[in-house]
């Protein structure tokens, strides 16, 4: 049984979720965004829990049938649950779940190889029991520590801010590191190598700090391995990291094999950690994936549209290749499905036409053909495709293909937007989305702009050297990140300058937002080589309608700031 009820008296909303006939969160609250986040909690536990059914649904109906249409459904359902454990940054379940996806398609063959003998049902039914064991255990949410967080960003799987640190005793790396978590929002449990490991919930990251040899290297032996090991089977869903690796491709690969999740090398070791760790509990909103389908066969397009929406990929089918343009320019896809034999018009002309169009010059482009002659094949990659697929093609094999090349190509895309330094949108992008916010406002909708500097920041890269300073504006740039809302819109703006947007925020809320992380920023230590330093920032704040455009909004803010600034710095001015 699964059911959401809900009571309101008096401006307080009591709330009741039922999953599997148990009652889960029963709390009474009266901030909105609150019950947002507890709601949007259960959405994510039954969007999960839709995955989980699905492979459970499948694999019975194999067993049932026997049938290879059925064994496709079920590997389409293990790797559409294996893409949702990746999305849920579950490292070690995403392992368990591909090693069963990796059985099931060595398993696959065609239809005369179906139903598999018994003794593989068996083998595959108890790795099936042991992932969904696996992923029972894992769902712990500390649903009081997020309802008691309402400034934090909305987290689809609701992780703890648990970090457990595993390092030699007295280590003042150790001891810098968790200070600098703390400052994020992070709780840091730190235990010695060997002992017993902590009695808590289970963490979101494991930090391994080896101890220093007398050559300055760090040491990785069998115990060190043991410990990982231990730690893998006690936390099959949090996310590892190994610091101080040595550049060697022998010892990462050992640490991986050990169950190791990411290694940082030497020189890159605290900006390397700190981002990585927030990315763990931060996740980005994106748009599904678009792709384009030019096939004139409806069966093809039927088998390919089944294979994409398994893994919630939306897809738009043109049969006739000289509706392509116009197709192409209302849908804007993130990648084209071309057929290679097509009446009037065959997929390697079409793809040299689109490649002379500058908005579709980097558009991925995957041939499906029945063609198996390599040199064919060569030739219509030479003139514009990226990637070849035969027909009768694997189902798995497609989406695959389909989800890693958009990904990359948002990724390349993403780069262009995005400032290197800290991550944030560039000074173009942040304004760019500023405009599309406040152009999408309804008449009575609300947005803040808040302009953020950093104090006295020459005279940090003066005293302690540019690389310090960039680590400073990274710090800011993280505990922004930690600490605004996913809702929320946050670029570099230049050189040590932020610009922020929140919408539906009031000034006084935005002010009350800013100046928290304020105080933090101006508690945070900054390393360098001499011991730690601290330093601060101002800010100011505009909103809409009060200022009608986004460049109206930024000025108004930047002269709030720059008021902050002959205030004596140090404090947030609104306009």
């Amino acid at each position: 049984m699964r059911g959401i009820s809900l009571v309101v008296s008096q401006g307080t909303v009591a709330f009741f979720a039922v999953i599997d006939c148990h009652i889960v969160i029963e709390v009474g609250i009266r901030e909105n965004k609150t019950f947002i986040y507890l709601f949007q909690f259960i959405v994510a536990v039954h969007s999960l829990d839709d995955h989980l059914a699905a492979l459970h649904c499948r694999w019975e109906d194999y067993r049932g049938s026997g049938g290879f249409d059925q064994f496709i459904e079920f590997t389409l359902a293990l790797n559409s649950l294996a893409e949702r454990l990746a999305c849920l940054r579950l490292p070690g379940l995403v392992r368990q779940c591909e090693a069963l996806e990796s059985t099931a398609l060595g398993l696959f063959g065609d239809a005369d190889t179906h139903p598999i003998v018994e003794k593989s049902m068996l083998a595959m039914g108890r790795q099936i029991d042991g992932l969904l064991g696996a992923i029972a255990c894992a769902r712990r949410p500390n649903i009081k520590a997020h309802v008691e967080a309402p400034h934090a960003r909305d987290i689809e799987w609701i992780k703890s801010r648990s970090v457990w640190m595993i390092a030699p005793a007295n280590s003042r790396w150790a001891k810098g590191v968790a200070e600098q978590l703390s400052f994020y929002g992070f709780r840091v449990h730190q235990s010695r190598w060997g002992a017993r490991l902590p009695d808590v919930e289970d963490p979101v990251a494991v930090l391994f700090l080896p101890a220093t040899d007398s050559d300055g290297s760090e040491s990785i032996g069998r115990v060190a391995l043991k410990q990982v090991a231990r730690v893998r089977a006690r936390c099959p869903a949090s996310q590892l990291f190994y610091i101080g690796v040595p550049r060697t491709l022998d010892t990462m690969v050992t640490l991986m094999r050990a169950g190791i999740d990411i290694t940082v090398q030497r020189d890159d070791r605290m900006a390397a950690l700190l981002s990585r760790i927030l990315d763990l509990v931060q996740t980005q909103e994106q748009e599904r994936y678009r792709v384009l389908i030019v096939e004139d066969s409806r069966v093809a397009v039927t088998k390919i549209q089944r294979a994409l929406s398994q893994h919630d990929i939306d897809s738009l089918a043109v049969a006739d290749p000289i509706q392509l343009f116009e197709k192409l320019d209302k849908y804007r896809p993130d990648l084209i499905l071309m057929d290679m034999y097509m009446p009037g018009c065959n997929g390697v002309e079409a793809t040299r036409a689109l490649r002379q169009m500058p908005a579709y010059q980097a558009t991925p482009i995957v041939y499906l053909s029945s063609e198996t002659d390599v040199g064919l094949q060569v030739e219509a990659l030479r003139l514009g495709g990226d990637q070849f697929l035969t027909k009768p093609f694997n189902p798995v094999l497609l989406a695959a293909t389909v989800k890693t090349t958009v990904e990359r190509h948002r990724e390349m895309l993403r780069g262009s937007h995005h400032d290197g330094l800290t991550g944030l949108l560039n000074h173009t992008a942040v304004k760019s989305a500023l405009d599309g916010r406040v152009s999408a406002l309804p008449p009575d909708g609300r947005i803040s702009v808040a302009m953020i500097d950093i104090d006295h920041f020459k005279s940090v890269n003066d005293t302690y050297g540019h690389p310090v300073g960039d680590q400073v504006i990274r710090s800011l740039a993280w505990l922004l990140k930690g600490r605004l809302r996913a809702t929320d819109v946050i670029g570099r703006y230049g050189g040590e300058e932020f610009l922020v947007v929140t919408p539906d925020t009031s000034l006084t809320e935005t002010h009350t937002v800013l100046d928290w992380i304020r105080g933090s920023f101006g508690n945070l230590p900054h390393a360098h080589l001499g011991g730690l330093f601290r330093t601060t920032f101002s800010a100011g704040v505009a909103t809409y309608p009060a200022y009608r455009s986004g460049t109206e909004l930024i000025q108004a803010a930047d002269d709030a700031l720059l008021q902050a600034k002959r205030l004596g710095r140090n404090r947030v001015v609104l306009a």
